[in-house]
């Protein structure tokens, strides 16, 4: 029984100590509602004009205080997003699509064409390109991206992006 006992305390004692490894990623993929599929790798990220976006308090779902990130460079997810042609017979249609932006892990954020292309969100959207004097390629969260109007700063605020996927309404 001791034995027993003895296992079962081992296991899960490794399972609660284990630690996720981070998928990290070095390009993603636009795709879905699109003309044409796209890759962007960080080459391709760092041939845009990064701007200095400055600090940003991360909060959960709560609004609670997280951490905080500082010295933050990026391009607006708009600018890359530029290029895509969306498969849409007249641009009235662009307010029917959406982008979904999955990270490594399967989390997910949604932006509204309308949110990025006529909003003052849009300008607000960041692919991070450096954090805290480090660049993308050398964070072990990779590609970021965050939303820095947001409230609740950690609900769109994402880790390793995998891909975008363009979808539209019913």
């Amino acid at each position: 029984m001791k034995n027993a006992l003895f296992f079962l305390f081992l296991l899960y004692g490794g399972l609660v100590f284990a630690q996720e490894k981070l998928t990290l990623t070095k390009q993603f993929t636009i795709s879905g509602k699109v003309k044409k599929e796209s890759v962007i790798t960080m080459d391709s990220l760092y041939r845009y004009s990064a701007t200095v976006i400055g600090d940003i308090k991360v909060t959960n779902h709560l609004g609670e205080f997280k951490h905080k990130d500082e010295q933050l460079k990026g391009i607006l997810l708009k600018d890359i997003l530029s290029h895509t042609i969306i498969d849409a017979s007249s641009p009235k249609l662009l307010s029917e699509y959406y982008f979904t932006c999955i990270g490594a892990d399967g989390y997910k954020v949604v932006y509204s064409w309308n949110e990025l292309f006529n909003t003052e969100v849009g300008d607000h959207v960041y692919i991070i390109t450096e954090k805290n004097g480090v660049k993308a390629a050398q964070m072990p969260e990779s590609i970021q991206m965050t939303s820095m109007m947001d409230f609740k700063t950690g609900r769109r605020y994402l880790h390793n992006l995998d891909k975008i996927v363009v979808g539209k309404t019913d």
